[in-house]
């Protein structure tokens, strides 16, 4: 199911949600004028150094084509690793103040193999994204692929030898829609991601699988009109626009750190694999974890789904559509995953760039 829903767009503007309406929430007045916690501040100052990395690595991936399989933030060293198929692209990296890693497969290597498993192997309980680390694709089958439907995964990645590594995952990937307090529709519920603006009117950004099952959104079951579904996208992409109802006393963009503050978002990044990364949602609420993949494919029932952010932060259902940000930065949007918050799993997210340029949107 793919939809595009488009609606008349009147001078509507933000309206003051309730304090645990969603992850990245529009508050209440009282707690929108709050003062920011100290740790807040030092969350954000220490992501400087992360977002010079984000910026450095996007430049030397522009710059390198397909001389680099990508990069990451070395655990041990902090330090950006870019990875490099021959002596002259290694000099650039050094240059730029980075450290290069030489790798026998570029890029475009790897990017011919993910094409191939998509025309090979996409079932239904997939995944897969190039992992600059060990210089492969990682294939990743949950436990619903069985039978046939697994040997011809398997097939699909023996073509590539050493290039592809099969990762099975315990759970189940699945898009995390229903449960959980947040925003509420007919269909079921979600997490509220972040608030962003189009002129003069007032929105926010959810996940496009919640606002596939429902147009109009509620702070509360069966509660006060939140706003109405305007556009959204599943599968493919994973993002969803909803537009504000009534007019708000403040316009503060922030996410909840349910109980523990708000942090201030004031405005997106690009995530790189390695980066410790938070996730706020109305189910789980707060998580941590690492960024694993970038440009991640996902076969969920419903469809596939690329581009995505993957890490090893939990989630739940009800957490779809929550905020995924470092600092003051918004990175994505919960999309879906495997596993759980007790046992552990990992979570897929939309990231925020595209899903704004989509909607011709802006933080604020």
């Amino acid at each position: 199911m793919k939809i595009r829903h488009t609606r008349g767009r009147g001078p509507v503007v933000l309206c003051a949600a309730l304090g645990l309406t969603a992850a990245g929430l529009a508050v209440v007045p009282s707690l929108a004028n709050a003062t920011p916690r100290s740790e807040d501040v030092a969350q954000t100052a220490s992501d400087s150094p992360m977002l010079a990395q984000s910026h450095l690595a996007r430049g030397l991936s522009t710059k390198l084509g397909g001389a680099t399989a990508g990069s990451y933030v070395d655990d041990a060293t902090g330090r950006l690793v870019v990875t490099v198929t021959n002596a002259t692209a290694a000099e650039s990296v050094r240059a730029a103040g980075a450290q290069p890693r030489t790798v026998s497969r570029s890029g475009g290597d790897l990017k011919k193999v993910m094409a191939a498993l998509k025309r090979d192997a996409t079932v239904p309980g997939t995944a897969w994204a190039a992992d600059p680390k060990t210089d492969q694709v990682v294939l990743s089958v949950d436990r619903t692929v069985t039978g046939a439907r697994l040997a011809k995964v398997k097939k699909a990645a023996a073509k590539h030898g050493a290039a592809v590594r099969l990762s099975h995952v315990g759970g189940k990937f699945r898009p995390l829609t229903a449960g959980g307090e947040a925003i509420w529709t007919d269909g079921g519920r979600c997490s509220l991601g972040f608030n962003v603006k189009k002129g003069s009117d007032y929105y926010f950004l959810t996940a496009g699988h919640c606002t596939a099952i429902g147009k109009s959104w509620s702070a509360t079951q069966g509660g006060t009109p939140l706003g109405d579904t305007v556009d959204g996208t599943f599968p493919g992409h994973d993002y969803g626009l909803v537009k504000y109802a009534s007019a708000p006393s403040d316009t503060k963009g922030v996410v909840s750190l349910y109980g523990k503050g708000e942090q201030d978002i004031t405005g997106a990044g690009e995530a790189v694999v390695g980066q410790t990364v938070t996730r706020s949602g109305s189910t789980t609420q707060v998580h941590d974890g690492k960024v694993t993949a970038l440009d991640q494919t996902v076969n969920y029932q419903e469809g596939s789904v690329s581009g995505l952010i993957q890490t090893t932060v939990c989630a739940e259902p009800g957490d779809s559509g929550g905020s995924l940000f470092a600092g003051d930065k918004a990175l994505g949007l919960t999309s879906g995953g495997s596993g759980d918050c007790t046992s552990g799993g990992e979570t897929f997210f939309q990231p925020v760039g595209p899903a704004l340029e989509a909607f011709g949107a802006e933080l604020y």
